[in-house]
């Protein structure tokens, strides 16, 4: 299995890489001067997550094109673990020059300060927010040759034999993992959750028969539900694009309190020059504009944000306090 899990990762980042690639002929990019002598060497894009995952394949979507507009390498660097704190901890005590960036999500930035005795860094005091990236529901998913056609069928067989159908996550206290949690709280359908080192791994198991469902986001399994690897039964908002386009939604099945929104965002270290944090926010707005980038997100099942660095912080201050009160009232906890 990790030869398995080896190859999909390879070709996964492959494919990413090669598409923008081939793209690139289509819209050339318009460098950015330099600001102050900023920047003069490559970036570091850190995904707290192992590749093969959302996160991972969101941040080599911008990585990818960056550098066009820099004029400067733009790399990704995965650092996996303990649902995304260590790599936001290593980026939280980075130096603070603009060219250690982390890439994350609701679930690192807006959960984990609340679903961990000890996170290992403040989503607001540690940051400063650079731009949304994106806005994407999440999708919930079987391997191709699973019994369930529909939700429904699923549901009804997770509400008979409690905890014996298994649903796989990229960790404890994601977005992925308190959906689980909110289905069997307010709907009786009681899951076995298997909380994995990211969405990569997980989607190495599904396809490998060791758990029956996935619950991630719509980028980590758009590609294998159209070469048909995967079956979507459901995704959790009314965004429903790409593959996902004729998906339900939790909401439209009739589950009360059942709309879940995952986002990617970039963000720099606390103490980041307002100047830099600016410079970088145009530069990837820039890459966001592109068509194909526009292009391979939506096909990915989400919407291009693009926001301010005011924007952004307004949208994590409100998903903070949204995220922590369903944690509570969750009871799930991670010491």
């Amino acid at each position: 299995m990790p030869r398995i899990k080896q190859v999909l990762t390879r070709t996964f980042a492959t494919i990413v890489t090669v598409t923008l690639a081939m793209a690139g002929g289509s819209a050339s990019a318009q460098p950015l001067a330099p600001v102050g002598g900023f920047p003069s060497q490559p970036l570091r894009f850190v995904s707290p997550f192992p590749a093969g995952g959302g996160n991972d394949a969101v941040t080599r979507i911008v990585t990818t094109r960056l550098g066009e507009v820099l004029g400067q390498t733009a790399v990704t660097d995965n650092r996996g673990g303990a649902g995304g704190n260590i790599g936001t901890r290593f980026v939280a005590e980075a130096k603070p020059d603009g060219y250690t960036l982390l890439t994350s999500q609701v679930s690192v930035m807006a959960v984990n300060p609340t679903l961990y005795s000890a996170p290992g860094f403040d989503p607001v005091k540690n940051f400063m927010p650079v731009t949304q990236i994106n806005a994407a529901p999440l999708a919930i998913v079987v391997a191709a040759n699973a019994p369930w056609q529909t939700f429904a069928e699923l549901a009804t067989q997770a509400k008979a034999q409690p905890q014996k159908i298994t649903f796989a996550t990229p960790g404890n206290g994601t977005l992925s993992h308190l959906v689980g949690v909110v289905l069997d709280k307010d709907s009786g359908i009681a899951l076995q959750h298997v909380p994995y080192k990211g969405a990569g791994p997980a989607i190495n198991d599904l396809l490998g028969g060791q758990v029956n469902v996935l619950i991630t986001s719509t980028s980590s399994v758009a590609g294998f539900i159209q070469a048909g690897r995967m079956r979507a039964l459901a995704v959790t908002s009314p965004r429903r694009l790409g593959v996902f386009a004729k998906v339900p939604t939790l909401e439209e099945l009739g589950y009360r309190n059942a709309r879940f929104e995952d986002w990617y965002g970039v963000f720099a270290p606390a103490g980041t020059s307002p100047e830099r944090v600016a410079y970088l926010n145009r530069a990837i707005l820039q890459v966001l504009q592109m068509p194909e980038v526009v292009k391979l997100i939506n096909e990915g099942g989400s919407d291009v944000v693009g926001s301010k660095p005011e924007a952004f912080a307004a949208q994590l201050k409100g998903d903070i306090a949204r995220w922590s009160q369903i944690v509570k009232l969750s009871g799930a906890r991670v010491d």
